[in-house]
């Protein structure tokens, strides 16, 4: 199937094509040399920086007239939320309070609505809370949106998982790994239960291990009738990310098949997605994460929840490199493709998260 998306045609198998371009298996041996951001914690990649101006009496003074008056004032909250680091936004939500005795978000909630409410109360929430609501509304209700479950966790740091843990276990009163074992099962569950503990390895690339890690993947895929499913679990959600990207380099010496083509031609479903989010995380998660915004816009619909998500969650960490990664893949800027998928005031809130054009 073709779609469209910012005046672009990319079918759905090209965009696989695509992103496998920007590292080519014939490249892994540049990649074990290059940054991995799943365990680089710097902000110097991202689009919004804390404003050097920062005055909270100010703010606090502009958010309550714009929400206070007659009418509510969405330009001033914009201007405000957008140009802020969300360390500036938590000080200015407690400054707001101690002045008002109401909280900003209950605010926001009742002078907001749809997709603008929602991105503007994720500006003012932390990360690692807004990273656990959005994994409590993952997994509440009738079904479990899986795709979320497989971005947040392919995709966020020892770190952040020990730090969204914390935070939902504060919201909930019960653990996360709990919770999760009575919400998915089979060998994704197990995947995901293994990520959610925030335990991978961290250490640096040891190529004799790396070797035999490849050898029990190549016989647990390609050499087998049938797969060993949770051999591929066992090591892709335990290994380092420098560890990964040097099972990578051994399996298609061994294999004459990328890690990523073995896992798609062995598995299918919801663990062929994280197992395959997993590789394309330790290459590169600006990749995979601008791979996800475009899936979130293409097709008749756009997927605002999505964009929200990512928008928010990665503007101070590398935004820049996520743009960046997008231009490559799909031939128009972030920015553009924004612009033609999203308007109003929260289309103008995601654009400045954004940060520009390219």
């Amino acid at each position: 199937m073709t779609r469209r998306a910012a005046g672009l045609t990319v079918s759905d198998t090209s965009l696989d094509a695509a992103a496998a371009a920007i590292f080519t298996e014939d490249d892994l041996d540049l990649l074990l040399d290059s940054p991995a951001s799943l365990t680089v914690a710097s902000t110097a990649r991202g689009s919004v920086k804390a404003s050097a101006n920062f005055k909270i009496a100010d703010d606090v003074a502009a958010l309550r007239k714009a929400i206070e008056g007659l009418g509510t004032t969405e330009k001033t909250l914009i201007d405000v939320l957008t140009q802020r680091s969300n360390a500036q936004r938590l000080l200015i939500s407690e400054a707001y309070h101690k002045a008002t005795g109401r909280t900003l978000i209950s605010d926001l909630e009742g002078d907001t609505r749809g997709d603008f409410e929602d991105v503007l109360v994720a500006m003012v929430t932390s990360p690692d809370v807004y990273d656990c609501q959005e994994i409590i509304n993952a997994i509440k209700g009738a079904g479990t949106t899986e795709s979320v479950l497989t971005e947040m966790f392919a995709s966020r740091t020892n770190k952040q998982i020990i730090a969204i843990s914390a935070a939902y276990l504060a919201e909930t009163g019960k653990a996360l790994t709990h919770d999760l074992q009575s919400e998915v099962s089979g060998d994704y569950g197990k995947a995901v239960i293994i990520l959610s503990e925030g335990k991978r390895e961290e250490s640096k690339a040891d190529a004799a291990k790396a070797k035999a890690d490849a050898k029990v993947l190549y016989e647990a895929g390609e050499k087998k009738w049938g797969t060993d499913e949770g051999k591929f679990v066992d090591i892709l959600c335990h290994r380092s990310v420098p560890q990964l990207r040097q099972i990578m380099v051994e399996f298609k010496s061994l294999s004459k098949k990328s890690l990523q083509e073995s896992i798609e031609g062995e598995m299918s479903g919801d663990l062929e997605d994280l197992l395959v989010a997993i590789v394309k995380c330790a290459k590169s998660t600006p990749t995979y994460l601008a791979e996800r915004l475009y899936k979130g816009m293409k097709g008749p619909g756009t997927t605002e929840s999505i964009l929200t998500r990512i928008l928010v969650s990665r503007s101070e960490l590398d935004m820049l490199d996520i743009r960046a990664e997008y231009k490559k893949l799909f031939g128009t800027s972030l920015y553009s493709a924004l612009s033609s998928e999203v308007s109003g005031d929260y289309g103008e809130c995601l654009k400045r998260l954004c940060g520009g054009e390219d």
